[in-house]
């Protein structure tokens, strides 16, 4: 094996890690370029590979994750787009569903669609639910269509027809029609990109994908060219939300499967983590600069879900953002990081976010500009981060910048000085991911008790162990390079890709044939997109989305491998009664049993990591020097001892308080909280009696 790079734009710092021949890891973080992110990219690999020597010639793989699209979506900044779909239907995405975010809220605001009322179509045509044509597809009427669309210089079109997942003739047939008139336009068609049941959630979700679609293939191939033109002779590999690695002509063709990218990366570090130290229960904790993201791991596998929302309007209220039906790993993300803006209310409470400092101008700590006060700065103020030993050679941290700010913005509205005003902020962003973290247990149907938590990202290890306390938790891990974990995660992640399909049936008259024609066209449309870029051996896993009749919403349900028989019905019903009675504590008598969608997915087979042994503490290090530090367990500023973690040996353990610091990261640890080091390098924290 040569070289090997994982790059993470993220909203406020670009992570760039370099996996060597031996299994090594080197990494660097640069400000985010947001102007242009491929350049954030470029620099930080051109930076590295000349600490390292490397040439790029020698380099074999490049897998990146990004935000981009993500951005473009909350930013409204894509391509001028077209929605054509089924005559009746052109107000879907206006009008939504029937859930309201704010239940009591009279004046209620909906989010505004993402194409506007004058860019949408209609052509008449009608396929039912069970894919037969109920009004011929009209091609004179398409063609009017297309000479609009022509007139008007769109320069992305999504294709929406309804109960186009089972019969998606009508949706090829006007792109061929669209293509053959301008053959330059981007066009999305439902049927690919999501191929699932509910109108609204479909036309959502291909109408961002061709929003985004010319903005991440020009920003794409840019990219690949840019890094052939240094010397790079290996391909560019982009990780999708569902933690898969797949090729730069996929990434383009679907790049709403970016949306979550860098995200996925870290939930993959996480879970290769947990196998590594058998933990089968774990709360991967993730916290940037800009948001912090908690997902729950078990049997080391990311919980994975079938759609999520971006964008959401009103602080992150579920309902009020925009629905993606795309297989995903599942989290909750919260605007809580290192440079999320802390004000105060017209209440006199203190608030974290949404909004971000990010990197330009960054907190006001950074001194490059920035006012507003941020978590970055409340965390420099009560002493957990320093200027001796914040590790970013191109940041010079400014103490006096960080408590101006606070006093200014939220001590003086609440009669505090900045010391006390820091305390609040901290312990208002703590509060804010500790609820996050409850919330998306009970929404899973889990109890946290028994769970570990990994913490990475350059903002989880200064946070974790007070979520740690708040939250009950006996066992916390920072991982080697937890600093830059997301983009590490990148060079663990296989590549994978999950085909999904809505295909209604019941088990008291399962179609058993018509389900494993369905099967297999997925498993064959799954395989095609991993073998663009791996030939190795692969391994299916297949899984059913079902519910009761009458329920709303389905559950998933895993299938064992094999083709169903007429006998498959009975126990594909004994698998959904165990599976919801785990989820909801009991199941339900007597009512028909349904199945909705079906998925699957096809990865690379990757070996399980080497379970490794525990150490127990074998020597207690007094540390390098002390600094003032407010700790939350004691309630009180009190003497930190200071630890370089690059210093420590395995087995060697530090006793709170402490601050453990390194390059990309600090580990703060509480009166209470004792941390040995593993043989790999990872800190294990524990607690005493906690408070």
């Amino acid at each position: 094996m040569g070289y090997r790079i994982g790059a993470d734009v993220g909203g406020t710092f670009t992570d760039i890690v370099v996996e060597m021949p031996d299994g090594s890891f080197e990494s660097t973080k640069v400000l985010t370029t947001h102007g242009r992110p491929e350049q954030g990219i470029l620099d930080g690999i051109a930076a590295i590979a000349d600490q390292l020597g490397i040439a790029m010639a020698d380099v074999d793989q490049i897998i990146h994750g990004t935000t981009l699209a993500t951005n473009a979506l909350i930013e409204r900044r894509g391509a001028r787009t077209a929605l054509v779909t089924t005559e009746g239907f052109r107000d879907v995405i206006e009008t939504r569903t029937e859930g309201r975010f704010e239940q009591y809220d009279l004046n209620i605001v909906l989010p505004a669609p993402l194409v506007e009322r004058k860019d949408r179509f209609v052509v008449s045509e009608r396929i039912n639910a069970r894919g037969e044509v109920l009004v011929p597809f009209d091609e004179a009427a398409a063609t009017r269509t297309i000479a609009a669309l022509k007139e008007r210089e769109y320069e992305a079109v999504a294709v929406g027809f309804l109960h186009s997942y089972r019969n998606a003739d009508h949706e090829r047939r006007f792109r061929d029609m669209l293509v053959a008139t301008l053959p330059d336009i981007a066009v999305s068609i439902s049927a690919e990109v999501s191929p699932q049941m509910r109108e609204f959630e479909r036309f959502n979700t291909v109408c961002a994908n061709a929003y985004v679609q010319p903005l991440m293939a020009s920003y794409l191939f840019r990219l690949q060219d840019e890094l052939r033109r240094r010397g790079a002779r290996c391909p560019l590999y982009l990780i999708h939300s569902g933690g898969g690695l797949v090729s730069v002509e996929t990434a383009a063709a679907f790049p709403v499967r970016l949306v979550e990218s860098g995200p996925a990366g870290g939930a993959i570090f996480a879970a290769d983590l947990a196998a590594r130290y058998g933990r089968k229960r774990v709360l991967s904790y993730d916290m940037g600069g800009t948001t912090a993201k908690i997902a729950l791991i078990e049997d080391y596998t990311p919980q994975t879900a079938k759609t999520f929302e971006v964008a959401r309007t009103t602080r992150f209220k579920k309902g009020s953002g925009m629905p993606i039906s795309i297989p995903v790993i599942e989290m909750i993300e919260i605007g809580a990081g290192g440079g999320s803006i802390a004000s105060v209310d017209t209440l006199g409470q203190i608030r974290i976010g949404p909004h971000s400092a990010g990197s330009e101008p960054g907190p006001a700590a950074y001194n490059r500009g920035g006012e507003a006060p941020t978590v970055t700065d409340a965390n420099v103020q009560l002493g957990r981060l320093h200027p001796s030993t914040f590790g970013a050679t191109d940041i010079t941290l400014s103490p006096a910048c960080a408590a101006t700010a606070i006093r200014t913005h939220v001590g003086d509205h609440l009669g505090m000085d900045e010391q006390l005003a820091a305390v609040g902020i901290a312990e208002v962003v703590d509060e804010n991911m500790t609820n996050a973290a409850r919330v998306h247990a009970v929404e899973n149907g889990k109890d946290l008790s028994g769970f570990a938590m990994i913490a990475f990202g350059g903002g989880a290890p200064l946070h974790a162990t007070r979520l740690m306390d708040k939250l009950g938790l006996d066992e916390l891990f920072v991982p080697p390079g937890a600093g830059v974990g997301s983009a590490i995660g990148f060079l663990r992640a296989p590549f994978a890709y999950e085909a999904v399909r809505s295909f209604y049936t019941r088990t008291d008259r399962f179609d058993y044939r018509a389900v494993n024609q369905v099967l297999a066209e997925l498993t064959v449309e799954a395989e095609s997109f991993v073998r663009l870029g791996t030939d190795a051996d692969l391994v299916v896993e297949r899984q059913v989305s079902m519910r009761y009749k009458g329920q709303g919403w389905e559950i998933p349900v895993r299938l064992d491998a094999g083709a169903f028989d007429e006998f498959a019905a009975e126990n594909l019903a004994g698998v959904f009664t165990k599976a919801y009675e785990e989820f909801f504590g009991r199941a339900i008598d007597d009512l028909a049993i349904e199945a909705v969608s079906w998925s699957v997915r096809v990865a690379s087979l990757q070996q399980r990591p080497t379970t490794l042994q525990m150490l127990a503490a074998s020597n207690m290090v007094v540390g390098d020097g002390q600094r003032p530090m407010y700790d939350p367990v004691a309630g009180e500023v009190v003497d930190a001892r200071v630890v370089e973690r690059p210093t420590l040996q395995p087995g060697d353990a530090v006793n709170g308080p402490a601050i453990i610091v390194e390059s990309q990261t600090t580990t703060v640890l509480g009166s209470h909280h004792v941390a040995v080091l593993q043989s790999d390098g990872t800190l294990l924290v524990t607690r005493g009696d906690t408070q």
